[in-house]
């Protein structure tokens, strides 16, 4: 699955949501710089060892990032500089989740080491991609690639992974945290749909 790829028909969903935000006079900036502050409590409030809550800041801080975009569409205002802010924002939010989860003793540290390894990495091809083989087309302030569609796991698998089972966090799966089975998720899935996206540009190689 993934979810990216679908982005185009759900952000229309969200529309009315957007234009309430651009009335308030709401930059997509402004709204990206809320979707971290909300991404970083989340990470606060794992390492403090509170699930629900800090489930709840990341679901408002994805939203928020979703918004942003549809913000930058009504109004007509994106930019470079903001796609660029945005992709900095996203890896900031997901490292910092992570990290917090690992704090919080809801999994070995370790294992959320590679978590973010593998969030970086499957994120970190595509601007590689981009700046060595040029990919610049552009719609609705985003580059469009077929790196979009390859790749089992992605940022909204990672989030909706990790707040599903945060609702869980008061049962246990063979002894392992089900925060620690969400981790354990994300690593291989991040990890496995970065390798995809390396096979896939080498199997098309002829093509760039």
């Amino acid at each position: 699955m993934n979810l990216t790829k679908y982005r185009d028909h759900l952000i229309h969903l969200i529309d009315p949501v957007s234009r309430t935000f651009a009335r308030l006079g709401l930059t997509p900036n402004q709204i990206t710089l809320l979707s971290v502050f909300f991404g970083i409590l989340s990470g606060a409030l794992y390492g403090l060892g509170h699930a629900y809550p800090a489930a709840l800041a990341l679901l408002l801080s994805a939203l928020l990032d979703f918004i942003d975009g549809g913000v930058a569409r009504l109004n007509r205002k994106a930019s470079r500089f903001g796609a660029a802010i945005d992709w900095v924002a996203d890896k900031y939010v997901d490292g910092i989740v992570l990290i917090g989860i690992g704090f919080g003793g809801f999994v070995d540290m370790r294992l959320a080491a590679i978590a973010v390894f593998g969030s970086l990495m499957n994120t970190f091809i595509k601007p590689v991609v981009y700046a060595e083989i040029g990919f610049a087309k552009k719609e609705d302030g985003k580059i469009k690639d077929p790196l979009e569609g390859v790749g089992i796991f992605g940022r909204p698998e990672t989030i909706i992974v990790i707040i599903a089972f945060s609702c869980l966090s008061s049962l246990t799966f063979f002894g392992y945290t089900p925060l620690a089975v969400a981790v354990a998720v994300v690593a291989l899935g991040t990890n496995l749909s970065a390798l995809q996206r390396v096979v896939y540009l080498y199997s098309n190689r002829s093509k760039y």
